[in-house]
This record gives C-alpha cells, structure tokens and sequence, in this order.
C-alpha cells in the first residue's frame, strides 16, 4: 500500500510527481470506490501541508490525465487542514447521485459545497452546482444556511466572477483560487493561537464574491512568532549577557524552533505508530484525532537550577483534554532528549505552577524544568515548593 511504503521509506517517494504517486497506488486510476482513491486520500492525510501546495502546484502548471481527480482530492484535505469535517465527493457525477466535489461540515450546522475547477476559462454551470446544494438541502444533508465555494485552479477568476454577480446565486457563491486557500491553511497551521474557526468564516457568504483579498489581509496581521521560553520578570533577560545575545538568537530562533519541533514529531509518530499532523504551529493530532500533542520548545536559560522556560496555554490544553490520548512534549534546543508528559499526569500539576494575565487578559501557565547534577530533570512546582522527577517521560531522540 501507498501509505505503507510512506512510512517505510519516506524518501523513495520524497521526489516524485504526484502523477507518479497516482500511478503506483491501488490500480493506478482514480475513479470512485477504487482502491487507488482510497490509498491517495489516506496518504494525503499523513502528509505535511508543504508537500500539499507541491502537488495542486503540479496539478496546474502543466495538466495531465485525471490532473482534475488528483486536484479535487488535494483541495478537499486542505479543506480537512481547516478543521472541516470533508466528505469527498463524486469524481464522475451519476444519474441517482448528487455529484459535488465535497462538502464541508463546520461545526454547528453550516456546511460549504465545494466545486473545484482548473480554470475558469470554460463558463461553468452555477444552475447546475445550485442544484447540488438544493438536493442536499432536501435530503436533510445541509441547511439553508449552507453556501458554495468554488475553488479555482488558477488566479485569474474575472469572468467567473463576473458571471457570479450577474446571477441569481450570487448571495450563494463565493470563489476562491487554490492559492488563497492554501494560504489560509499554512496561516492556520503557523498560528500559535486556535485561528480555525476565523479561517472557516472568511470562506463564507460576505460582500465579496472573490475572496483572495480578505486571505492577503489575514496574512498581512498573522504573522506571529512563537516565544521561546518566558520573557518577563521571571527570567533576567535584560541581563547585559542575554542583550548581547539576542539579535543573533532572534535571527536564528524560528529556524531553530521548527525543525527541532519536526525532528520531536518524527520521533514521537514513530514511537506511538500514527502519523501525527499539524493543527496549529505547536498542536498536532493523529488522523482520527484521538491521539494529540502539544510541543513547545526551550533554549537554555543561564538561570541557576531552572534550565528550561515555557508557557502552557489555555487553548492548548482544551485542544489535549478532547482526546483519548493526549501529551505536552517540551524540547529543549541543546539536549537529545525530550520530555512527553501524558496530559492526566500534568493536568494534576497545573495548580501548582505560576501564572501570567497577558494585556489581552489571556491567561497561560509557567513551566519551568530544573537541571540537577546528575543529569535529571524536575518539573518545578513553586506553589507547594516541590517538584516532579520528569525520568519517566524522557524520550531520546
């Protein structure tokens, strides 16, 4: 199978055309109920929203057979990417079936019908795609409230714009180019904050017919960075030996951050047997969302005994608490190892941390690790004066 040999060897399959990974999965063609579909749609499940962007890159600089198949099965995982609940829909529309390319469940009763096209420059049938959203209407599917989403291939989208407003779907339609919409995904999944639901209501139904200029303003107020550690009256980082070494480290930070937090992620899919996928910039789950982790990282901190500084947020812990399994991995940018503490373990700690009320009135925990002489590591616990042995979540990487 596809996603076997993706996680046996990832780098055989690293460098190929997304043609070729069609090819090589099932029976080689996509068409409905086959196995080739099944394996794509399990594979692109797995894989990160880069390698995503790569291939809907591939499916529109030059077309190939079934580019149009491939293209809609891409869409539908960034609209997964979102938060969506997506059912995938027909690729060869059937007398007795309603043939959208998917729908998307938001939580609560909204839902999108998604139309995706290569290009705009066949006039399509909005009569045709309304209908669609009438029948699912009817059958009890989605609500009234539901609305379409055409995704489009390519940018120039003039004249399907064009022909939305002249129609009498306008209020029902909304366009977006797949280049927009993958933005608002790589903004979700680079995001420390919970951005899905802001993300969702940009897709629905507002003034706008094309919706590319509202993703450029979410990106242009996006752009956060991740803390690394505490800054505050807890750590004396406006010592004159921390100033000297910020601006190197702040250049180098990020960077640094994300491909540690991708080497813990490797390790920890691997050690549990699932895939874990990117939420947001620090949050990731498995594909039935039943395993979760929160992954924050540390450099090294010259404080005496308290080594390594975090923050734990609210938002974090709401994501962990839905899930069967769920952890908060700290990693620490000089050490080789990691420290996976199961959320019901830390869940019993959190009482006993200090807290900080952010100018947005947003409250987040302060983690603190102390480095002993003999190499182990406590979880520093200052409200009852004690600590926690951390020996027992200690991966190595």
């Amino acid at each position: 199978m596809l996603l076997d040999l993706w996680n046996s060897n990832k780098e055989h399959l690293e460098n190929k055309h997304i043609q070729q990974i069609v090819a090589i999965s099932g029976e080689g063609k996509l068409k409905d109920n086959s196995k080739c579909a099944q394996e794509i749609r399990a594979y692109l499940a797995e894989i990160d929203i880069d390698r995503i962007e790569n291939y809907i890159i591939q499916c529109l600089e030059k077309s190939f057979p079934d580019s149009g198949l491939i293209l809609q099965d891409l869409v539908n995982e960034v609209g997964r990417r979102l938060d969506f609940e997506v059912e995938d829909g027909l690729y060869q529309g059937t007398k007795n079936k309603i043939g959208y390319d998917g729908l998307w469940h938001a939580p609560g009763n909204f839902s999108i019908v998604v139309e995706v096209k290569t290009t705009d420059t066949y006039r399509i049938s909005l009569d045709k795609i309304a209908r669609y959203r009438k029948e699912l209407i009817k059958i009890g599917k989605i609500t009234e409230e539901s609305s379409i989403l055409i995704v489009v291939g390519r940018n120039d989208t003039g004249d399907l714009e064009a022909q939305v407003r002249g129609s009498k779907h306008a209020w029902d339609i909304r366009i977006i180019s797949a280049e927009a919409l993958l933005t608002l995904a790589k903004i979700k999944v680079a995001s420390e904050e919970d951005t899905s639901e802001k993300m969702r209501q940009i897709l629905c139904p507002v003034e706008y017919t094309l919706l590319d200029g509202l993703v450029d303003i979410v990106y242009t107020t996006s752009q956060d960075s991740e803390e690394v550690g505490i800054s505050g009256d807890d750590i004396d980082k406006n010592s004159s030996k921390e100033r000297d070494k910020k601006s190197a480290w702040d250049f180098t930070e990020t960077k640094i951050i994300d491909s540690l937090r991708n080497q813990i992620i490797e390790r920890f899919s691997s050690l549990k047997g699932q895939q874990l996928i990117k939420r947001t910039r620090a949050t990731y789950w498995s594909k039935n969302r039943t395993l979760r982790v929160a992954c924050t990282i540390s450099k090294r901190y010259e404080r005496e005994g308290q080594r390594y500084w975090y923050a734990y947020h609210p938002a974090w812990d709401s994501f962990l608490e839905n899930a069967n399994d769920a952890f908060l991995i700290l990693g620490c940018v000089d050490l080789k190892i990691i420290f996976a503490i199961p959320r019901n373990v830390f869940l019993t700690q959190l009482q006993y941390l200090n807290t900080t009320e952010r100018a947005d009135n947003k409250t987040y925990w302060h983690i603190a690790i102390a480095e002993l002489e003999s190499n182990k590591y406590q979880l520093v616990l200052p409200k009852n004066n004690s600590s926690l042995d951390l020996s027992t979540y200690i991966i190595g990487l």
